[in-house]
């Protein structure tokens, strides 16, 4: 049939599904679907191939909210995009099986000198290629993120960074404190959170060197979750910090719900605070609120001196960017060279 005629047909049993209810423990229930379509035509070449783009088309429907019908066209951009987020997600499977994740680590220094109390950073995973090319973040955490593959690269961040604390004493011993990110989903996941003490016990890493950066977005989709991961943590010593804070509108509203120790400014208002009386402004009623609140500022995006001396002016306790230090592979950190850094 024609492709109106089978949209129409779609339409049918779409409306037919969702009249039908079915009973279950004195419980009724209704029922979606999402519909996927490909026409068959000259250009069509295997049934292989239909059925993969028909499928593609299926997952696409849902992703608009579900109870959709999708039907594929010539240079459908949302289906190529559907096609590389599989790729991407077979890359990431081949990358465990591989042990081809790794895991950066970017200093983060006190804007004033005195505050020193030894190394402090942040710990940054990135992909290897079959090339040993490095794949960065942006090109593979949101299809982590989608696919429900985020909290197991979460928990082989923790693993691996605590693992390598132990192996590596002195930097250890000097450590003041350094910061792992934690995925909205991996923040309600009871699993994760077992996962998490189990390691900090396996390896003897005293938790309150270790702070857990999540982000407000993340934290406020299901804060009661999100507090119990952050009580129970904290109860071991682990500190919070609110990773992106004054991306959200909510921003304010929410920060006296969730018992984080640090705030980190969202880099878009940093990276312009020279030119942008707004971000300026911006930044400076984040680091009040926070010094009202009892938690340290840490700034990101910063890339050069003349940010960090403002920063210093307005009283912002850390600094973290290009004009601190670019991360590098957490292989090549040195005690000497860390410890180096911060004398100078």
């Amino acid at each position: 049939c024609t492709i109106n005629l089978a949209e129409d047909i779609a339409k049918k049993v779409k409306n037919e599904i969702a009249d039908f209810r079915f009973f279950w423990e004195e419980k009724v229930y209704s029922v979606g679907v999402s519909i996927g379509m490909v026409e068959i035509n000259a250009n069509s070449n295997d049934v292989s191939e239909l059925m993969m783009i028909a499928d593609n088309a299926c997952y696409t429907a849902k992703d608009k909210g579900r109870d959709c019908i999708h039907i594929h066209q010539e240079g459908d951009s949302e289906l190529e995009n559907r096609r590389n987020d599989m790729l991407w997600t077979s890359r990431i499977n081949e990358a465990f099986e591989q042990d081809r994740f790794c895991l950066f680590y970017q200093t983060i220094v006190p804007i004033e000198e005195n505050d020193y109390k030894g190394i402090h950073g942040e710990i940054l995973v990135r992909m290897e290629d079959e090339e040993g090319n490095i794949i960065p973040p942006n090109a593979f955490i949101p299809v982590a993120e989608r696919y429900n593959l985020i909290t197991k690269i979460d928990k082989y961040v923790i693993e691996k960074t605590l693992s390598w604390l132990t192996n590596n004493q002195g930097f250890l011993d000097s450590l003041f404190m350094i910061s792992i990110n934690l995925s909205g989903p991996s923040l309600v996941d009871s699993d994760v959170l077992k996962s998490v003490i189990e390691n900090i016990l396996k390896y003897k890493v005293p938790a309150h060197k270790l702070c857990f950066e999540v982000t407000e977005t993340s934290a406020i989709e299901n804060l009661s979750k999100a507090n119990h991961f952050i009580k129970v943590l904290k109860e071991h010593g682990c500190y919070f910090a609110l990773d992106d804070f004054g991306s959200g509108l909510s921003s304010f509203a929410y920060l006296k719900a969730l018992n984080v120790d640090f705030l980190k400014i969202d880099g878009a208002f940093v990276r312009d605070i020279e030119h942008e009386k707004g971000d300026l402004a911006i930044v400076k009623s984040i680091h009040e609120i926070g010094r009202a609140l009892n938690k340290k500022t840490i700034a990101e995006f910063v890339e050069n001196e003349s940010i960090l001396k403002i920063l210093q002016g307005i009283g912002v306790d850390y600094a973290q960017g290009f004009g601190v230090e670019r991360p590098k592979p957490l292989v090549d950190v040195k005690n000497n060279e860390l410890l180096k850094i911060v004398e100078n």
